[in-house]
């Protein structure tokens, strides 16, 4: 047990240390406080630009008048259309609005920027169209509450009929949340498979393997590996979370946070804690296959190829994931949601979005857990006899051998 410590130990510690780890970790760490914050960042950089965001506007009255109270930043010019233009390239206007009356006495609108990225027109053809709108009603003697009942939206309300289903406000909110836990798994397992995977490799190239099976068993050093890497991860994300927890304080005491806008400031922890649960059980399923992958080969370059498969069933589990958002209870989500390598992706969101049975979680979890301990088992086997082989051979080639050097041990 000592030397299990002692290699999970090196483990961590050479990649905790490490220039990579480090440099992603201060990355993400800034997207996650810029992201949380992301309203107060916005509002700080587009405090400088606001002189520059006036819109020179040509047009006849009453239409003139309505456009410049109601259009943030309208201002009527006095000059012509060409002059306009010219104050637009020299950056004295953001936008040249420009408003001709047709026959029928409806107006239409020409918008001129310098270009057509620099500058959203929507609330200036969402103006010109209300006033299109009010023309058109009292050409038609319409009066005004006749035209409020017309443009209103017509009343809609949805009811779930059967027992325990989630509220709108609820499925908005379980909707992000399984979103955020989706793509951190599927980056996770990816990222720290690949770790794993290479670590193995690694040793096996550099003769280090030869060395530590004279003193460790094999099956140590993989389970001393993947958990060295498991707790490295576990570092990450705590200050992930950390930071995370504080950039959601902060952004929570700004209104109209993006905290505030998806619902998050009172999450359902029952979903955040199926999600560490499924998260931690997927890492140990992937785990142990990038391991026993790994050991299969004796080059660098010659792992990342024998863990695509590994990695194209991961994908194929996120966007199974993905379409369970929409369908959570489609036939064929249900059966991948029990397949245990889609199992950790697809159950996860069927049950962030609707109400799953006890058994079927039961079931669910029984069976991941199963397929674990079974690949850990096989895995430790392949392992045992992988770490010994170098040379280049076919995948299946290998792990047939790997499996004789195993018993002959």
């Amino acid at each position: 047990m000592n030397k299990f410590f002692v290699i999970l130990s090196h483990t961590y510690k050479n990649r905790v240390k490490s220039k990579a780890f480090i440099i992603t970790t201060v990355l993400t760490l800034a997207a996650i406080l810029i992201m949380t914050n992301i309203q107060t960042v916005m509002d700080t950089f587009s405090g400088d630009g606001e002189e520059d965001s006036s819109i020179a506007i040509i047009a006849e009255e009453p239409v003139a008048s309505t456009l410049t109270s109601s259009l943030a930043g309208g201002e009527l010019f006095e000059g012509g259309e060409e002059e306009g233009k010219e104050a637009v390239l020299s950056g004295e206007y953001e936008a040249l609005l420009v408003v001709d009356l047709q026959e029928s006495g409806l107006p239409e609108g020409h918008y001129y920027t310098e270009q057509l990225t620099s500058s959203s027109d929507a609330e200036a053809r969402q103006v010109l169209q209300q006033i299109k709108t009010n023309i058109a009603a009292e050409n038609q003697n319409l009066s005004g509450e006749t035209l409020t009942a017309i443009s209103s939206p017509v009343a809609f309300e949805r009811t779930a009929l059967e027992e325990g289903a989630k509220s709108e406000e609820e499925l908005n909110q379980a909707r992000v949340i399984v979103y955020i836990m989706l793509f951190v798994m599927y980056f996770a397992v990816i990222m720290y498979g690949n770790i794993i995977a290479t670590e193995v490799t690694t040793e096996k190239s550099s003769r280090v393997m030869e060395i530590l099976v004279s003193s460790v068993s094999p099956v140590t050093q993989m389970f001393a590996k993947i958990t060295g890497i498991a707790l490295l991860g576990l570092t990450q994300f705590a200050l992930f979370i950390l930071v995370g927890y504080l950039g959601i304080t902060l952004a929570d005491s700004t209104e109209g946070s993006l905290i505030q806008m998806v619902g998050l400031s009172n999450p359902d922890w029952g979903v955040v804690g199926y999600a560490v649960l499924f998260f931690i059980l997927g890492y140990f399923l992937y785990a142990t296959l990038a391991a026993m992958l790994g050991s299969l080969v004796s080059r660098v370059e010659d792992a990342q190829q024998t863990v695509t498969p590994m990695m194209m069933m991961i994908i194929v589990a996120f966007f199974l994931a993905i379409s369970a958002l929409g369908a959570p209870e489609a036939t064929y989500i249900v059966i991948t949601s029990y397949i245990p390598f889609f199992t950790p992706f697809v159950m996860f969101t069927r049950m962030g979005m609707v109400d799953v049975a006890l058994w079927e979680t039961l079931l669910s979890l029984g069976i991941l857990v199963g397929t674990i301990l079974l690949l850990g088992f096989i895995g430790a086997r392949i392992y045992r006899g992988g770490v010994l082989m170098y040379g280049k051979a076919s995948l299946w080639k290998n792990v047939k051998e790997a499996l004789q050097l195993s018993k002959k041990e």
